[in-house]
């Protein structure tokens, strides 16, 4: 068993969150238990997935100016 962060945010009605230890596990939900059920049948699918289609990883660090 694995364990992740949740980090999520209020987007209108709803909550937005992502898995912090994996990078695009992305989804949404109106409640936290919701939101949680959601993020795990996103990690879920992003995994089986990824074992049938390998695709090079790539990072990049950027500034940005924000006024």
């Amino acid at each position: 068993m694995s364990k992740f962060t949740i980090e999520y945010w209020r987007d209108g009605d709803g909550l937005v969150g992502r898995l912090k230890e994996v990078p695009g596990v992305i989804s949404q939900g109106d409640t936290l238990p919701e939101l949680r059920d959601n993020l795990k049948d996103a990690y879920h699918l992003l995994m089986s997935e990824s074992t049938k289609v390998q695709r090079p990883v790539k990072t990049a660090s950027i500034m940005l100016s924000v006024a």
